[in-house]
C-alpha cells in the first residue's frame, strides 16, 4: 500500500510569556487552512498531536498542558491604525476541538516579534535600536493590544535580565497594554455582564458561591477560596491530583457560563474549555512556591490560583491576569477585597511559581465601570524555526 507524503509548513516555536505555542503566517499555510473551517482546525491539531488519549502529545508539537497545546496565526492587518492581526488557538489535548473564543496574554508577547521578523511589518516602522511598538488586532476578541518590542541592529532583542515567575531563565522585557480591555456587551454592562460586581452563584447538587465575574482580558469568575475550603496557597498537585476538585470546579465554571451569557445552557460548556476561566482569591499570607522559593505575605496584596482548560495552571495565565488587574480596581469586588479594598492601580499577586505585578485604571462613567487599559510585563524568546511536517489530513 503507497501512502502520500508529510505536508511541510514554515512555523516558530515560541515561549511567550509562562506559555509556548506554534506559530504560523497566515500565507505560508495550505490554501484551504488560510481561512477558518473543519479543514484548519483538524490541521492544527495534527500539527500540535490532539485528540491523544493518553494525553501525552508525543506524535506531536503539544506539550501536554494548557501552557504548550496553543498556535498562532498572524497577518498584515487590513484595519487602519493596526500593523498585525493575530488570531490564537486553544487546541485541546484529549479531544478533536481547537477553542477560538478567546486570548493567551502569555504568548501575546511573542506576537510583535514574530510579526517584526516574519516581515509583517513595514520595515520604515522598525526602528535599528530602542522600542518598536507594534499595534496588534487581536482578532479572536475584537480587541487592540500595544507590545512594545526592543530592537538592537535591526534585529529584535529576546535576551535579557528581565525575569519572570514561572520562566526559569531571564529574557528581554516585552510590555504590553491590552486597550480597552473588558468586552463589548450591550447585556448588562460591557464589564460586568450581570451588572453586579459580586453575584451569588448557585451550583446545582455543589452549592452557592458569592462571585464576581468579570469580562477583561478574557471572561474570569473569580470566588474566595475560603468558601471552597482552600487558603490560596494551593500548588498544582494539591488540586490536580484530586478528580473530585476537578469536577467540582468544572461544575461551577459551566454554572458561571450560563449566567455570563456565554452559553445557554450547562451541557454547552464542554464546547468552551478556554472560557471563561475560574480562579479562586484568598487575603495576603507566605507560601512556598512549586521552584521552592519562599514568598512572603508582605510582598503581595492577594493571592491567585486560576484554572486552564481543566487544570490548575502552574502560573498564571496573562488574560487571567488582566482580569485580576481590572476587578482589583474596582472596589467591591472579591478580587479588590482580597487585596484589601480601596481604590488601586496596580497589584502584585501571588501564583504557584512566584509573583507579578500588572496594573489597570478603572473608573465610573454613567453608572457603567470602564477601563481604558491594563498594563503588564512579559518576555518572549523563540525556540526553533524551520518547518513543522503534517500528515495528509483528510476532510
Amino acid at each position: 500500500m503507497s501512502f502520500p507524503h508529510q505536508m511541510r509548513i514554515p512555523a516558530t516555536y515560541i515561549r511567550g510569556g509562562t506559555s509556548k505555542g506554534v506559530f504560523f503566517a497566515l500565507q505560508d499555510l495550505p490554501v484551504e487552512a488560510q481561512q477558518p473551517g473543519v479543514y484548519r482546525d483538524k490541521l492544527l491539531l495534527r500539527v500540535i498531536g490532539s485528540p491523544d488519549p493518553y494525553q501525552k502529545q508525543i506524535d506531536g508539537m503539544g506539550g501536554a498542558t494548557s501552557s504548550t497545546s496553543k498556535t498562532v496565526i498572524l497577518s498584515r492587518s487590513s484595519k487602519p491604525g493596526f500593523d498585525v492581526d493575530y488570531l490564537f488557538g486553544q487546541v485541546s489535548i484529549d479531544s478533536a476541538f481547537v477553542d477560538w473564543s478567546g486570548n493567551c496574554g502569555n504568548l501575546s508577547a511573542a506576537v510583535g516579534g514574530f510579526a517584526i521578523t516574519k516581515g509583517l511589518i513595514d520595515r520604515d516602522k522598525v526602528p535599528q535600536d530602542g522600542i518598536c511598538r507594534v499595534n496588534i488586532w487581536q482578532a479572536n476578541i475584537g480587541k487592540a493590544i500595544v507590545a512594545h518590542v526592543p530592537m538592537r541592529g535591526g534585529v529584535v532583542q529576546e535576551t535579557g535580565d528581565f525575569e519572570l515567575d514561572g520562566v526559569t531563565f531571564p529574557a528581554a522585557e516585552v510590555q504590553l497594554e491590552f486597550m480597552d480591555p473588558a468586552e463589548d456587551s450591550d447585556e448588562g454592562g460591557a464589564l460586568f455582564p450581570t451588572g453586579n460586581r459580586v453575584d451569588e452563584l448557585d451550583v446545582p447538587g455543589i452549592g452557592r458561591f458569592a462571585a464576581s465575574m468579570i469580562n477583561a482580558g478574557i471572561p474570569t469568575v473569580f470566588l474566595n477560596a475560603s468558601d471552597l475550603g482552600y487558603s490560596g496557597t494551593e500548588l498544582q498537585e494539591a488540586i490536580n491530583n484530586n478528580t473530585d476538585a476537578l469536577l467540582r470546579f468544572e461544575q461551577i465554571r459551566a454554572a458561571a457560563a450560563v449566567k455570563m451569557g456565554l452559553i445557554k445552557s450547562v451541557e454547552e460548556a464542554a464546547a468552551r474549555q478556554h472560557t471563561p476561566k475560574i480562579a479562586f482569591v484568598a487575603p495576603p499570607a507566605d507560601y512556598t512556591t512549586s521552584s521552592g522559593r519562599r514568598v512572603l505575605g508582605s510582598e503581595v496584596d492577594l493571592l491567585v490560583r486560576a484554572l486552564s482548560m481543566g487544570k490548575l495552571h502552574h502560573a498564571m495565565m496573562g488574560t487571567a491576569a488582566v482580569a485580576i488587574g481590572t476587578a482589583a480596581a474596582i472596589p467591591g469586588t472579591l478580587v479588590n477585597s482580597a487585596a484589601g479594598g480601596g481604590d488601586r492601580e496596580s497589584v502584585v499577586f501571588g501564583h504557584p511559581s512566584g509573583t507579578l505585578r500588572v496594573g489597570a485604571r478603572a473608573e465610573q462613567r454613567d453608572g457603567q465601570w470602564t477601563v481604558a487599559k491594563a498594563i503588564m510585563s512579559r518576555s518572549a524568546r523563540t525556540l526553533m524555526e524551520g518547518w513543522v511536517y503534517v500528515p495528509p489530513v483528510d476532510l
